[in-house]
């Protein structure tokens, strides 16, 4: 390991996630340069020893365990622009390229603004809102197989909802991204994304212990015909039916587990009220998912990914942003 990298043993990982839940990592390793990252995640490899990755930990559920291995983190933030593209390391944090981008009039992510987490992470789980996605401005990837440095383009990152080939394919780790954005006017542009703070706050305050939306929408046109007919049409909003709507149905707000909580104002957001655990979030999750099955026969698909949980409660997860 070179002396561009940062490691701490026996580290808390709630320090890490929003849900500010986890037991502690054997140790963490992390940098702002890229090529001591990617020699770090070599080395961790070809050692065998467990690893995981981790970007802004927003959308991570980790095990009260903890995790047995490394927690690597790579946090180059790095922006910059040439015309009309703008260039972001995956440890930039995503409202600051939504306002770099808006401060010099690049339009394009400004619908982005609120959302936590980091650039890498918006491009793993194909982050969105108000009926745009990163993917729509993705021009190239850079990112590491583990053993080299790689390139691709929109087509070939797959996106789909919420989803990408790096979400599939967890041992590749995204470095940057550049986004080809269009020109507008740069205080019509804060505005915009400044409004959208605004109400995002409202919904979920930066101070809340939660992940956002837990659980992914519907798209209208995959749903049974049976199904779809006993949604209104006033909900239906760009294709999608919220998955809030099915778990307000199924008697989801106000619900709890412990120090774990379904909003009384938002079906589809669950927070730690500060002395949550690990196990009462996934029962919770666990709850949420039997009701709406039963009630809608659908199966509610998770937005967060799980870390250091063996057998259940989560899926073991090697590598995540």
């Amino acid at each position: 390991m070179t002396s561009a990298l940062e490691v701490s043993t026996a580290v808390p990982l709630s320090r890490y996630t929003r849900f500010g839940i986890g037991g502690p990592a054997d140790r963490v390793i992390q940098t702002s340069q890229e090529e001591a990252f990617v020699q770090a995640l070599r080395d961790l490899r070809e050692s065998g020893e467990p690893y995981v990755v981790f970007g802004g930990g927003t959308n991570l559920i980790v095990s009260d365990e903890g995790y047995r291995g490394t927690v690597l983190r790579f946090c180059g933030d790095a922006l910059h622009h040439e015309g009309n593209r703008v260039t972001a390391q995956s440890g930039a944090e995503l409202q600051a390229l939504v306002d770099y981008s808006a401060q010099r009039g690049l339009q394009g992510v400004e619908t982005l603004a609120g959302i936590p987490g980091w650039a890498g992470a918006a491009v793993y789980g194909n982050a969105g809102a108000y009926g745009h996605s990163i993917s729509e401005r993705v021009h190239e990837v850079r990112f590491t197989d583990g053993s080299d440095l790689r390139r691709f383009d929109r087509a070939q990152c797959e996106f789909r909802y919420r989803e990408s080939v790096f979400k599939r394919r967890k041992d590749w780790i995204i470095l940057s991204v550049e986004l080809e954005l269009g020109c507008a006017d740069a205080a019509e542009l804060c505005k915009i994304a400044d409004d959208i703070v605004r109400v995002r706050n409202a919904k979920f305050p930066p101070s809340m212990r939660c992940a956002g939306s837990i659980f992914k929408n519907f798209l209208a046109a995959e749903l049974p015909a049976d199904t779809l007919a006993r949604v209104p049409e006033t909900v239906i909003r760009e294709g999608k039916i919220p998955a809030a709507f099915f778990l307000e149905q199924s008697g989801a707000k106000g619900l709890n587990k412990g120090g774990i909580h379904v909003a009384e104002y938002h079906a589809n957001l669950i927070y730690n009220d500060g002395h949550g655990t690990a196990r009462q979030l996934c029962e919770l999750i666990s709850e949420l998912k039997a009701r709406v099955k039963a009630g809608f026969g659908l199966e509610l698909e998770e937005e967060v990914q799980y870390v250091g949980f063996q057998g259940s409660g989560g899926p073991v997860t090697h590598d995540t942003h």
